[in-house]
C-alpha cells in the first residue's frame, strides 16, 4: 500500500483565490479524499476506482448550489483545478484511467 504525496496540497489553486470560500472548498476535497482513501488501500481495478470517482464528481456537482449561494461557482479555475488534483492522484498511485474518463459525472 502506498500513501498519497503528503507533500501535494490538495485543490492549492482554489484555496488561493478567495472567490472560492475555503469551506466550500473544504467538502470538495472531502470528496476527492476519499478516492485517495481507496487508493491508499491498495485498490487497482479500475472499475471500483472510477466508481468511487462517479461518486465523489457527483457529490461535487452537489455542490454547484451552494457555492452560488455565496457569490462563487465551479468555473474555468475550479474546473481545471479539481482536473489537475484528479490526474495527479492517478499519476501518483499509477492508475491507467483518463481524467477525462474519470471526471465524466460532471456538470460543471
Amino acid at each position: 500500500m502506498k500513501a498519497f504525496d503528503e507533500n501535494y496540497k490538495l485543490l492549492d489553486d482554489m484555496y488561493q483565490d478567495e472567490y472560492y470560500p475555503d469551506f466550500l472548498v473544504d467538502k470538495v476535497k472531502g470528496e476527492l479524499q476519499k478516492v485517495i482513501d481507496l487508493l491508499e488501500t491498495g485498490e487497482t481495478d479500475t472499475e471500483v476506482i472510477q466508481e468511487k470517482l462517479d461518486e465523489a464528481v457527483c457529490a461535487i456537482n452537489d455542490l454547484q448550489e451552494k457555492f452560488d449561494e455565496n457569490d462563487s461557482e465551479i468555473e474555468t479555475v475550479a474546473r481545471d483545478c479539481i482536473g489537475e488534483t484528479v490526474s495527479y492522484v492517478l499519476e501518483w498511485f499509477g492508475i491507467p484511467i483518463d481524467v477525462e474518463k474519470a471526471i465524466r459525472e460532471r456538470d460543471w
